[in-house]
């Protein structure tokens, strides 16, 4: 009874559906395909990029909206 043994595997499966129950294990797997799923699409977005420069690419990419600075205290004192 050697490591690749199909008994071996057979009570090793066993255990783990024992242990874990079925309907854990299935949605276990249903996480690792979406995981698969969404690094496909991130390789394929990056893909579509292959040809632009990085110059281009920040200029793609919307910019944030600027948030109003904070006033100091020296400000504070010359308004008030």
């Amino acid at each position: 009874m050697g490591f690749g043994s199909p008994l071996h595997w057979i009570v090793l499966v066993l255990v783990v559906v024992l242990l874990f129950g079925g309907g854990r294990i299935s949605s276990l797997m249903g996480d690792v395909a979406k995981g698969i799923k969404s690094f496909k699409k991130g390789l394929a977005d990056d893909e579509d990029d292959v040809g632009v420069k990085p110059a281009q690419r920040l200029e793609q990419r919307p910019t944030p909206p600027a948030e109003p600075a904070a006033t100091t205290r020296d400000e504070q004192k010359l308004e008030g």
